[in-house]
């Protein structure tokens, strides 16, 4: 099923964070400098999820994606 509207950024930014916590667990990568303001973004948001076990972050975006398919779809 396709989209009919682009989801908004912190949208985006929260499935980034859930993908990268589901397939590779906490955040080990150094902090993107400060000019490379979305890879920041990327990054703040995974480290939020530290901690969060693959399983949990695996579910929770499985539950954003089917909202954002009825949000946007």
């Amino acid at each position: 099923k396709n989209l009919t509207k682009r989801p908004e950024d912190q949208e985006l930014q929260e499935l980034y964070a859930l993908y990268k916590q589901g397939n590779f667990g906490d955040n080990n990568k150094a902090k993107p400098g400060v000019l490379d303001i979305k890879g920041r973004h990327k990054w703040e948001a995974w480290e939020k999820l530290k901690g969060t076990s693959k399983e949990s972050a695996m579910e929770k975006y499985v539950s954003i994606v089917k909202k954002l398919m009825d949000k946007y779809s």
